[in-house]
């Protein structure tokens, strides 16, 4: 059973809408807003554009990256055979051939799966003469209560080698959240990272000013890797990632306008416009519950009885027919579905009022696979009428027992 709990677990942590996610070149815009020193860059839509903006930056060499919301672009690769999402180039007709090869593509990373992600724009940044590279990030430590800075001397691409093979590079500073980032956290860092003279001064200020930045942009992560120092004595922000925290949407309007739905599940983003809790997964029993709790119950039961829920749907405790009607038409959008449970504990919510949402939502719905019942709590009987009135060709099997009820499922999805 805790195989279940423990896919339901990395699919959280893969959401991008978990914690709002924004592309590279916005969170340079932030970290701008806040004191925060990055690379020159300018973000287009089109070659064209791209080859314009590369222009105004008025170089002589041109980074061009994808925007994409997926790590490992650098060593990613698109479905149309043109590998990388991060190219270095030496001309502007360089710069939108790239560009043309990006945009309007799906770049596929260790961590998009093969299905990749689209890019819709990418980023054009001046080349910096890079000395060394660090990692440097911002988390929130829920087990300690604080805020924790982590750094590395040996930043860049292969970070998660370093902390598996060395986890004596990775340095840590505890942030007392109610006192603030003290310039003896800052100093820590900076002497931990081996930064000396203007260097030190450097990365003081930008470690106080990241730390701002999270706090006033009520972020729940600022990742930078690299941080780059350069040839000119310079300490920049070369790749940054930034999370925020989803609750603090009503006073980070402006911020949260930088949502890129296309980034995201398209399942996920239906489901979060009618407050459905949605998290896809590898089975083929399609769950629709209200309450957490519940929900997890079910998954634990289905796979007692030998089979997998394919999604996590909580309806919540304010359903109705719009909402199921949308909870159905999810769940039936994905092909692996072969039958559905409905698993009501009517609480607050009123077993009569699911039926009818079911009745109504069917009406509205083709459903071709079974839909196993179980309704339990307040108005039951009254459900369980509504539902024996239901006249349509969806087979509704009613189960008041939840063993049998899972049994059944799992029994119908194997046919």
């Amino acid at each position: 059973m805790q195989t279940i709990r423990r896919q339901i677990s990395a699919s959280c942590l893969m959401g991008a809408r978990r914690w709002l996610n924004i592309h590279e070149a916005d969170s340079y815009e932030v970290l701008n807003a806040n004191g925060v020193k990055t690379p020159r860059a300018k973000v287009a839509y089109t070659a064209t554009e791209a080859k314009t903006v590369a222009a105004e930056l008025g170089t002589s060499k041109y980074v061009v990256k994808a925007q994409v919301l997926a790590g490992g672009r650098g060593k990613g690769h698109f479905e149309n055979g043109f590998q990388g999402g991060v190219h270095i180039v030496d001309s502007l007709n360089e710069v939108a051939d790239v560009a043309s090869k990006m945009i309007g593509h799906k770049l596929i990373t260790k961590q998009t799966g093969e299905e990749g992600r689209p890019c819709n724009k990418i980023m054009v940044a001046e080349p910096v003469d890079i000395t060394h590279e660090y990692y440097l990030a911002l988390l929130l430590d829920r087990k300690a209560g604080n805020i924790a800075m982590i750094g590395s001397r040996e930043g860049g691409m292969n970070i998660e080698e370093t902390a598996a093979k060395n986890p004596d590079a990775i340095k840590k500073v505890a942030i007392n959240i109610a006192a603030g980032m003290s310039e003896a956290d800052a100093q820590s860092m900076s002497d931990a990272l081996g930064f000396q003279g203007s260097l030190a001064v450097q990365a003081k200020d930008q470690f106080l000013k990241l730390y701002e930045t999270m706090i006033n942009c009520d972020a729940t992560q600022i990742e930078i890797n690299p941080m780059v120092t350069t040839s000119d004595h310079r300490l920049l922000c070369a790749d940054a990632k930034l999370n925020f925290d989803d609750n603090a949407e009503f006073r980070q309007t402006e911020l949260f306008k930088r949502r890129d739905t296309t980034q995201e599940n398209p399942l996920d983003v239906e489901a979060q416009q009618y407050d459905l809790n949605y998290i896809g997964l590898s089975g083929n029993i399609g769950c629709l519950v209200n309450g957490a709790g519940l929900a997890m119950a079910t998954m634990d039961m289905l796979h007692h009885e030998g089979g997998q829920a394919a999604n996590f749907l909580d309806v919540g405790g304010s359903a109705n027919t719009k909402t199921i009607t949308a909870a159905f038409g999810i769940i039936t959008t994905d092909p692996k579905v072969k039958a559905i449970f409905v698993n009501i504990f009517g609480g607050i919510m009123s077993c009569k009022t699911i039926a009818e949402g079911m009745v109504g939502a069917l009406a509205n719905v083709e459903v071709k696979i079974p839909i196993v019942v179980r309704l339990m709590g307040t108005h039951m009987e009254e459900g369980a009428a509504v539902l024996a009135s239901y006249k349509g060709s969806t087979p509704v099997i009613p189960c008041i027992d939840f063993d049998e009820a899972a049994r059944k499922a799992v029994e119908l999805a194997s046919k």
